[in-house]
């Protein structure tokens, strides 16, 4: 019988201490393996040098460092690049490097700072069957692991050496729906990897409880909640999941989370024609922005024809009204940012992933 090796990658410090004195290794070789692993970004016992040749070789009998696998690359002519992984068990997810400008005062002729972020999946698939988004498309078929979304990081840092600035959780999947996932993976980003909690982002559609919960465990990572109405009916008709989580139940639940954490929230908003940017529409997203202290996010619709919706989901459109409805917004002393388009041509955009068929010539590359 095959000896399974046991996987590294998603211990956190603790663990992997625990994990050393398993083998009757000193406690300081665990948090040797965990600077290795995430600050180092090793990925192979060869490259942990101050590790005796026995111990490496031990640990290469028992353990593995990665469990991610990039099937395949695609970069987009604004230079966002996709990235499609493999699983051990098969299963397939995508994550999103985009590469942004950060405008800045002009100071001694410096060129203006570059961010890039990282979008993580945090679901094999997804539950929540938004009718604006791709991954609806997939069903649900399992939560990652934190050694799996780790991985997609250290992956795609490794496979393209550009220094990760940003991470969102906001690939595949509802993030808050395998909470104690995302939270350890956080976690291990911001101990072993050295970013900054104000770096790391988690969007959910509105899993109340979890964002309650958030607040109480004092979660330093930042919150953004989808929300694209808040008139019931409508969000209703666009997001599911308002039948378990309701508009007033959303909107009491980051009030919470404001008050206990004393930091705003990002809402994150997609106008469709006829549907969401009527009078009546943006007057209640002012209403609700303004109780609860947010910012919004005004996201453009990516279409999603490609995995061949039907029903109300084939009808959306973009808003032709967007500008105006921002400068009224903004007239209205709402916090509000554009974001613009990044990764359309490679269906890389917010809502697009979907992982579907791997093609004929579809080949691994090294990450």
């Amino acid at each position: 019988m095959s000896h399974v090796k046991i996987p590294l990658l998603g211990q956190d410090e603790g663990e992997l201490v625990r994990f050393a004195q398993s083998l009757d290794q000193p406690a300081y070789r665990g948090r040797q393996l965990f600077e290795w692993l995430y600050k180092k970004k090793a990925s192979t016992f060869e490259e942990m040098t101050n590790l005796s040749a026995d111990l490496r070789s031990m640990l290469s009998e028992k353990a593995a460092v990665h469990n991610m696998t990039v099937v395949k690359r695609q970069e987009s002519v604004d230079g966002t690049k996709k990235f499609l992984f493999e699983l051990p068990d098969g299963l397939r997810v995508e994550s999103v490097l985009i590469r942004s400008e950060r405008k800045q005062k002009e100071e001694d002729g410096q060129a203006p700072s570059v961010r890039t972020t990282l979008c993580v999946s945090t679901q094999v698939g997804c539950p929540l069957d938004c009718t604006f988004c791709a991954t609806a498309s997939m069903g649900f078929l399992r939560n990652l692991r934190a050694g799996e979304i780790v991985g997609q990081v250290l992956s795609v840092a490794a496979a393209t050496g550009v220094d990760i600035s940003n991470i969102v959780f906001m690939g595949m999947g509802e993030p808050l729906m395998n909470y104690d996932e995302v939270m350890k993976s956080a976690g291990i980003l911001i101990d072993g990897a050295g970013f900054a909690p104000r770096r790391i982002t988690v969007s959910t559609a509105g899993w109340v409880d979890r964002i309650r919960q958030m607040a109480d465990e004092e979660r330093k990572i930042k919150l953004a909640v989808s929300l694209h109405s808040a008139i019931e009916a409508t969000r209703r008709k666009l997001m599911p999941v308002t039948k378990r989580h309701s508009v007033r139940e959303i909107s009491d639940a980051i009030e919470y989370y404001v008050r206990r954490s004393g930091r705003d929230v990002m809402l994150e908003q997609t106008f469709f024609a006829g549907v969401n940017d009527t009078d009546e529409e943006v007057s209640a997203l002012i209403r609700f922005s303004r109780r609860a202290s947010c910012r919004v996010n005004v996201i453009p619709f990516h279409s999603i024809g490609n995995t061949g919706p039907t029903g109300f989901s084939a009808t959306l459109r973009p808003s032709p009204l967007v500008e105006t409805i921002v400068r009224r917004m903004r007239e209205a002393k709402v916090p509000v940012f554009v974001r613009k388009s990044s990764g359309v041509d490679i269906d890389a955009a917010c809502g697009q992933l979907a992982v579907r068929s791997p093609a004929p010539d579809e080949t691994v590359v090294p990450a």
